[in-house]
């Protein structure tokens, strides 16, 4: 029971890492994201690819440190969400959301079928879990010491810089972004870095979540598991809101594994209806909390800095 308990937090708090990227896309900017799953996968093949011993099958075989591997899993994440939104941010909201979703389905068909890079559909096994020689059976408890270390240090950095003026702003261009041009503000360079920050915490959580299972594939970053329920654990938390982003990371999760247990006790011949199901009951909770908390269960942060007060 313990044991489940580490895990299923160790999981939720990966995902709650991923909600925070994306409220800080969309929750503070207005950033229509919706190619989550890309920026978690693209973070999670950089670190195993680089910190794997030297395999035939695919490249890799650098062996680098556990932290180089987070780090550079969030540098070319950047680096994407730079290239992205350099053509797009100029735009209509749409185009992101367009560019986004069609680089996600690029970045699948990448590590699905090059081979030489992402060992294909057979995945990436053997990815180095940290110290894990050294711990042996308490390794699941350090390493959700390690992701709560990391939640931390994100949610620290969101809420120094969404309290500062360059929170402010960002809050100025959703609200209306004539305003904040109109004010003197360079809209283009904010979008893009908020769009570039969020996508290096998402790639941070595709590490993290690599490094974990020791294994990865394809089906792991499916729009499904790596996009749809981000947004839905944002929604329920409530868009705008750090706390109301783990919340709703803590909330859909139970739902999800949750559901999973109880529909492994179910016959083998309508396991794939058992499969649906959590879907609709899923989403029957986002009609819920929409009916009845629009904007979440917490809603929208209302604090503000010492600076804006005055």
């Amino acid at each position: 029971m313990i044991s489940y308990l580490i895990f299923f937090l160790i999981i939720c708090g990966i995902y709650g890492i991923m909600t925070l990227g994306l409220n800080l896309q969309w929750g503070y900017t207005g950033l229509f994201n919706i190619g989550v799953a890309g920026f978690w996968a693209v973070g999670a093949y950089t670190s195993a690819i680089l910190t794997k011993p030297p395999v035939p099958e695919h490249l890799g075989g650098f062996n680098l440190p556990f932290i180089v591997g987070i780090l550079a899993a969030a540098v070319v994440s950047g680096i994407i969400a730079f290239l992205i939104g350099i053509p797009t941010l100029r735009l209509r909201e749409d185009y992101l959301a367009i560019a986004t979703i069609g680089i996600a389905e690029i970045i699948r068909l990448i590590v699905k079928n090059e081979e030489w890079l992402t060992n294909g559909v057979r995945g990436i096994s053997g990815i180095p879990k940290p110290f894990h020689s050294l711990l042996g059976n308490a390794y699941n408890f350090f390493y959700l010491i390690l992701v709560i270390v990391v939640l931390a240090i994100i949610y620290f950095i969101i809420q120094r810089g969404i309290q500062s003026p360059w929170g402010r702003v960002l809050r100025a261009i959703r609200e209306d972004e004539e305003v904040a041009t109109t004010a003197g503000k360079d809209v283009f360079r904010y979008r893009l870095e908020s769009l570039i920050l969020g996508a290096m915490i998402m790639g941070v959580g595709g590490a993290i979540y690599a490094h974990f299972t020791s294994f990865i594939s394809p089906e792991a970053f499916k729009p499904m598991q790596g996009t749809f329920l981000v947004w839905v654990m944002l929604i329920i938390g409530g868009s705008g809101n750090s706390l109301g982003a783990l919340l709703g990371a803590l909330i859909t999760w139970s739902i999800w594994s949750g559901t999973e247990i109880l529909t492994s006790f179910l016959p083998s011949a309508i396991t794939t209806q058992a499969a649906a199901f959590r879907v609709i009951l899923i989403g029957v909770l986002l009609e819920v909390v929409l009916l009845t908390k629009p904007e979440g269960l917490l809603g929208e942060d209302p604090h503000v800095s010492s600076v804006l007060k005055e």
